[in-house]
């Protein structure tokens, strides 16, 4: 019930939760410091004073009750109260009572020892701020002592009081001024995700806390991603629209070449079947692209080079003209990727590399923090200029890589580039140093 009500009254906004959260605990630690300090400085040290002050009246008090009449009186405790810097009142109107403002901490606890100590104290009137004026009750009728207020409590608790209240509001408008300097990326980083939500890309850049800045980062990676899938999605879709509109016109030209009277010849039905089977490799190439990137596993840690040993064995049992390089790292460190999807990343780009070459060589590394894979082959290469364009769906190079049959539909190096990218790494595409022709890298942090 209690944190039912809690909840209702605690702010709804990061904001005000923030500076709840550090301006609470100061609060609460400045009033049981400021409780404690008042109740055991001044309380202890008015105490103090006020039991030395009550010796001085006691002496003074003690030559009056000795006197015989007030002039003796006056004659007796005048070298005392000279002396003790005391200003003596006789005879004195008799007070209605004690007196001190409700403010006064420590004027309480100076009229309690007053009375307390000293059996012939009537009344203390703290009513003057800088003056006691204590009321004694004798055999020649009553009579006050005056002294400085100051010799018997501290120096006023409201000095404290205003100096702590002065500088916890400064420090206050400090910290608050500092908290919404650290909010405000905060803000702005919601702000671009409510944004990005509604389709609306706004501009925006990490700033603030490192923590605040890796999740800023975090998600124009994630935005990036998302726009980089729906950029390939749409040329996949653009892709296949082209691809399978020339065989879509050859299948309706041959149609409409059949004779009624007359059964089709072989070369017309291979032509239309050689047809259908292109479309439907285009076809099966994107389900497939589409059903594996869906049906992920998630991430677990593997044995790295073990990994890439195993596929390069199949690869060969596959009659494929591949073989293993260099495995450099250590031989039972582990990497953390999806095991389906980096094998088929490296199986597409062994495939490219012994369609469009004779030979291919795997390698790996695997480093303090980062896990590399090299699939490297004889074939024409392709050129620095044309890359970033052979990473996009449905891409054929014909010019640069068409020395060998066999061509593919233009997915294997951009679904590599995308897994590659699923796992916080890259695909690079380099210079081979070793076999001249072209080098895929896939980096992925361990």
């Amino acid at each position: 019930m209690v944190f039912e009500w809690l909840k209702r009254i605690a702010p709804r906004g990061l904001y005000g939760r923030a500076a709840l959260i550090l301006f609470l605990p100061v609060v609460v630690v400045t009033i049981v410091v400021t409780v404690m300090f008042l109740q055991r400085h001044f309380e202890d040290v008015t105490r103090q004073m006020t039991g030395s002050m009550t010796r001085e009246i006691t002496l003074v008090a003690r030559r009056i009750d000795e006197a015989a009449d007030i002039p003796a009186a006056q004659s007796l405790a005048k070298r005392e109260t000279t002396q003790l810097e005391l200003q003596l009142v006789l005879p004195a109107v008799e007070p209605y009572g004690d007196w001190h403002d409700f403010w006064d901490l420590s004027g309480r606890v100076v009229i309690e020892e007053l009375h307390s100590r000293v059996a012939q104290v009537i009344a203390v009137d703290l009513s003057r701020r800088r003056e006691v004026r204590v009321t004694l009750n004798s055999k020649l009728g009553p009579y006050q002592l005056v002294f400085p207020r100051g010799r018997v409590s501290a120096s006023n608790p409201h000095q404290l009081l205003v100096l702590m209240i002065g500088t916890s509001l400064l420090m206050t408008a400090i910290a608050t001024i500092f908290l919404r300097n650290q909010l405000r990326p905060i803000k702005r980083l919601a702000r671009a995700a409510e944004e990005y939500g509604k389709g609306r890309i706004i501009p925006y850049r990490p700033a603030g806390a490192s923590e605040i800045r890796s999740a800023g980062t975090a998600f124009l990676e994630m935005r990036g991603r998302i726009e980089r899938q729906n950029e390939q999605r749409k040329q996949m879709l653009s892709g296949v629209s082209h691809d399978l509109r020339t065989p879509l016109t050859r299948l309706r030209l041959g149609l409409s070449m059949l004779s009624p009277d007359l059964p089709p010849e072989p070369d017309e039905i291979a032509g239309l079947e050689s047809d259908v089977a292109a479309m439907g490799k285009m076809v099966d190439a994107f389900l497939d692209h589409a059903r594996d990137a869906a049906q992920d596993a998630p991430p677990a840690a593997e044995l790295a080079l073990d990994f890439v040993r195993g596929i390069v064995a199949d690869a060969q049992r596959g009659g494929q003209a591949v073989e293993l390089g260099k495995m450099q790292g250590e031989p039972n460190g582990r990497a953390i990727f999806r095991q389906d999807s980096l094998r088929r990343a490296i199986e597409n780009l062994i495939g490219n590399a012994v369609r469009y070459g004779e030979h291919a060589v795997v390698e790996a590394a695997l480093g303090p923090s980062w896990f590399r894979i090299s699939v490297e082959d004889d074939g024409p290469g392709i050129p620095s200029d044309r890359r970033d364009e052979a990473l996009k769906p449905f891409t054929r190079l014909v010019p640069a890589r068409n020395q060998n049959q066999g061509q593919g539909v233009g997915l294997g190096l951009s679904i590599a580039a995308d897994i590659a990218r699923a796992h916080g790494g890259q695909l690079r595409l380099v210079d081979g140093a070793t076999l001249g022709g072209l080098r895929a890298e896939i980096v992925i942090p361990r």
